[in-house]
């Protein structure tokens, strides 16, 4: 089973909203769309799913055209944020609709939601109504109705963002195995790079309706092939700043300079853009690639274990992100330290350079 998108476009009125986007989609593993809100991940799904319409390009799947088939017709299953049951049905007939919708022999059915309530344990619950259970069991029976309908496809957009932090780890840590070696195609759309990395399998950072890089998610999360996934997959932002390469060393204006490395040794003299994640900007020296950075402090959070400072320098304001308890006053000069040798390097134009 696959599922691959040729050139596919999305057009509203005059308006672009998914440019024309390339991908090959496997199962055996999670399939995930990253982006901020806004950036295009559910008009893709939609497109997908055949939901809306495309403007160009083909949608295959397992080798068919199915650009032009409705959605009644693919098999294929959606689970939404939002929980998607019918209020009137138990959580046995929510689970067994798209069966009973497809003429399935009742002996079948009731396999399969039996099948589908063990493995999401909802057992005790079947008899019940949506509006007597949890929000996350709520979601369970969204996803129990995916997998008893064995969907060749199932798109998950963001279906963990309404529930709270307890039950979104929970499921989190669920879901791979949930659709393991059940050969659908699974696509999950998350606007948290955290979760896209505990999710694993390939993702494609999508920005403002277009595709920057699809690969192994850990693989595009340490090398990102210009500055708009490098921004789409850090939370929080990412640090940039314009520099000058001369004569062996970097320069970053009057805030501070380094010597070259082994990364941008054969880089031409020249300016350059460099990203660096927060969790390499410190408070504290951590070793021997730290550069000082002096910078007043704006904002700070303490947030669980972790500490964040936003901090100006010149016309820059940057993230520091800590392990551990750190106070910082906001208004004051404080030093922070850059580790160099996790620094990003882009042209101009926001294509990586170096290696």
């Amino acid at each position: 089973m696959t599922l691959e998108l040729i050139e596919v476009t999305k057009k509203v009125g005059i308006h672009t909203h998914i440019k024309p986007t390339s991908l090959m989609l496997e199962p055996g593993h999670f399939n995930v769309l990253l982006g901020k809100t806004g950036s295009g991940k559910t008009s893709l799904i939609k497109l997908m799913a055949g939901l809306d319409p495309l403007a160009a390009g083909k949608i295959i799947m397992n080798g068919k055209d199915i650009s032009s088939v409705n959605t009644k017709k693919r098999n294929i299953s959606l689970v939404h944020q939002f929980f998607v049951n019918y209020p009137h049905m138990t959580v046995f007939d929510n689970i067994a609709s798209p069966l009973r919708v497809a003429g399935m022999a009742r002996s079948e059915i009731e396999g399969r939601v039996e099948e589908a309530a063990d493995i999401l344990q909802l057992r005790p619950f079947l008899n019940r109504r949506p509006h007597q259970l949890s929000g996350g069991q709520q979601q369970r029976c969204a996803l129990a109705r995916a997998i008893a309908k064995k969907s060749d496809a199932v798109f998950l957009d963001e279906p963990l963002a309404n529930l709270d932090y307890k039950l979104r780890e929970e499921l989190r840590e669920q879901l791979p195995e949930l659709f393991a070696g059940r050969g659908a195609v699974v696509v999950y759309a998350t606007s948290e790079p955290e979760e896209a990395l505990l999710l694993g399998g390939k993702t494609a950072l999508i920005d403002d309706g277009q595709m920057t890089q699809f690969g192994s998610t850990a693989e595009i999360y340490r090398t990102p092939l210009n500055l708009a996934s490098a921004r789409v997959f850090s939370d929080p932002p990412i640090n940039c700043a314009k520099v000058k390469k001369t004569k062996g060393l970097i320069n970053m204006g009057n805030v501070a300079k380094w010597a070259v490395d082994e990364q941008t040794k054969n880089l031409a003299d020249g300016d350059y853009l460099i990203a660096i994640r927060p969790y390499n900007v410190l408070p504290e020296k951590s070793n021997q690639t730290n550069v000082a950075l002096e910078g007043i402090v704006k904002i700070t959070e303490l947030s669980g274990s972790e500490s964040s400072a936003h901090f100006e320098m010149e016309d820059e304001t940057w993230v520091s992100l800590a392990h551990g308890v750190h106070y910082f006053e906001i208004g004051s000069e404080h030093q922070f330290y850059m580790d160099v040798s996790k620094c990003f390097y882009f042209d101009l134009n926001g294509r990586v350079v170096g290696g």
